[in-house]
């Protein structure tokens, strides 16, 4: 049923038989990315289940009749039908600092993404090979052969089946990123959730994980484990042959102008000074537990956008006289001001 005063919406939900409902029309704006500068620029898709519950949800006929969907919304609205443009809850950027570790986790580990970008006829970008250092690599485990450690608790569960903290095995659309090349380092403790401490295993716990599709750019290559900056560290996976990834190209990566660590943001609205007397203006402000080092290398998931704001009750839209891009930051976008930042082509090798 329709709740007009409900603080969440979307535009449509998708039964695990298959079934499309549309719920909010495309014309407008719908609340579901926990981020309203996303919200301005997305239409938001919502899956029937539980995301704890790993793959039980996640039949053939959603997966069939999702990707149908997008096919049509993204022809429609001339969306790139890859996995910087179709992304999932749990890869929108935090809007504001204090909102970045309680962001949306699902669709979860148990999403095969690689799947369901194949039936987009999308399938993960890039070539095979074992990546080098500098290189673009598109994280490419794949999911039936990828079998994880996963914790799942009680507060990690809204149907209050889970009773006390389990580890399970389980297909994944991810890879761990560890401190070092060794199963044994710790994982990488995403900043917002864990400060300086290591992460977890926890299936909420996104801050350690790469998903399936997402860019990065290689730090360093040792044996059977690959290093790509994320995050604003170098992390670590195990990747024997490149089994992991593709070697990607068609891109552009983001680096520093200067030789400091330049600011990131959730959102994109203009600057203050740039609204209208008497209309108000949104917040924006750096992310203050990330940034993007000098010496580091991120991937843009499309070319830079002007900042931009709309309001409803006056229809007004503001438009910035700045540029940002969005880059593949960590298990989740941000976003860059284009004059903070030098864009380089990401090509095959032996190309100029």
């Amino acid at each position: 049923m329709a709740n007009p005063v409900h603080p969440a919406s979307t535009h449509y939900v998708m039964s695990s038989a298959g079934a499309v409902t549309q719920m909010v029309p495309t014309k407008d704006i719908a609340f579901q990315a926990g981020n309203y500068s996303t919200n301005l620029h997305s239409t938001g898709i919502e899956h029937e289940g539980y995301a704890v519950q790993g793959a039980a949800w996640y039949t053939e006929a959603q997966y069939e009749a999702t990707a149908a969907l997008v096919q049509y919304l993204a022809a429609r609205f001339g969306i790139p039908q890859d996995r910087q443009h179709v992304i999932g809850h749990d890869n929108v950027a935090g809007p504001n600092s204090a909102l970045v570790s309680g962001m949306h986790w699902a669709p979860g580990p148990s999403w095969d993404w690689d799947h369901f970008m194949t039936l987009l006829g999308a399938p993960a970008n890039g070539l095979p090979g074992v990546p080098r250092t500098g290189q673009v690599v598109t994280i490419d485990p794949p999911f039936a052969e990828n079998t994880q450690t996963i914790q799942v608790c009680p507060s990690d569960d809204p149907t209050g089946q889970t009773t006390a903290c389990a580890d399970r095995r389980q297909p994944a659309d991810f890879v761990y990123l560890r401190t070092a090349p060794s199963e044994t380092a710790p994982l990488f403790g995403d900043q917002a959730i864990h400060g300086t401490a290591a992460g977890t295993d926890r299936v909420s716990d996104w801050g350690s994980t790469a998903q399936s599709g997402q860019q990065f750019v290689v730090a360093d290559v040792q044996g059977d484990w690959t290093a790509i900056w994320y995050s604003g560290s170098e992390v670590w996976f195990h990747n024997p042959g490149g089994a992991n990834t593709k070697i990607g190209y068609g891109v552009k990566t983001i680096r520093p102008v200067g030789t400091t660590a330049v600011s990131l943001y959730g959102s994109s609205y203009p600057d203050k000074a740039e609204y209208p007397a008497g209309l108000g203006a949104s917040t924006q402000a750096p992310l203050s537990m990330y940034s993007l080092p000098a010496g580091q290398a991120y991937v843009a998931t499309t070319g830079p956008a002007a900042t931009d704001d709309y309001f409803p009750s006056s229809g007004a839209v503001v438009i910035g006289g700045k540029k940002m891009y969005t880059i593949q930051y960590n298990h989740r976008v941000a976003l860059v001001y284009a004059g903070d930042v030098t864009a380089t082509d990401a090509v095959r090798h032996g190309e100029d």
